[in-house]
């Protein structure tokens, strides 16, 4: 399907979803997400907050949304540049390094809202007008649902194939491990208020990494 095949409604539908969104970005910067008023949102996207929560339940509902663009990127790439093993457990932890640079406060704040609802991301369905939108020529890729856990064991189950997973791990305890490290090295880099993310990330990783 085409942009131009969609139903009027439905892409404006899509397009006001989309803005609500861009503008949460655009406003988080190094702040965390829970000190970024819905109003000013609302006022950013030129959007009413009736409209708002006709799109979603409530505001944090924004950041399951950022996770399941930000993860459906993600896995485009790996498969862009045939990334496999820990190569493409590599490419998540870096690109989480660069969003902190670029927006300090997305990455926390995801994180201690997942901490506090005690649960990992059920991503967000999307309409057809919103996987055109957002991901134009991949619409194939991106319309699919993101699984964090079905990458990271696709991952594993790679690193293990090429010999690259340390003897005595298996498989499930490495992808177990893979979440630790996700977002354990993150939070330990911020503790150390330091800005080399990726080498946090590289040094976690190289815990269970045989790279003989």
């Amino acid at each position: 399907m085409e942009l131009s095949q969609v139903p009027l409604r439905e892409l404006k539908k899509a397009k006001t979803k989309i803005a609500l969104y861009e503008a949460a970005l655009s406003l988080i910067g190094d702040r965390m997400f829970r000190e970024v008023m819905l109003d000013d949102i609302c006022r950013k996207a030129e959007v009413s907050k009736v409209t708002f929560f006709n799109l979603f339940r409530k505001k944090e509902d924004l950041l399951l949304y950022y996770m399941r663009v930000w993860l459906s990127e993600r896995i485009i790439e790996i498969e862009e540049h045939g990334l496999k093993g820990f190569d493409a457990v590599r490419h998540v932890c870096h690109s989480v390094a660069k969003e902190a640079r670029d927006r300090a406060g997305i990455m926390p704040s995801l994180i201690a809202f997942l901490a506090e609802m005690k649960m990992h991301p059920c991503m967000p369905e999307m309409t057809q007008a919103e996987v055109l939108l957002l991901f134009p020529g991949r619409e194939e890729a991106g319309g699919e649902s993101p699984d964090m856990f079905a990458l990271f064991q696709r991952c594993m189950e790679e690193a293990a194939e090429l010999g690259h997973l340390k003897p005595g791990i298996s498989v499930p305890d490495a992808v177990q491990f893979l979440f630790t490290v996700f977002y354990g090295a993150f939070l330990t880099a911020q503790l150390y208020a330091s800005d080399r993310i990726s080498a946090f990330y590289d040094t976690q990783l190289g815990l269970i990494e045989n790279r003989n």
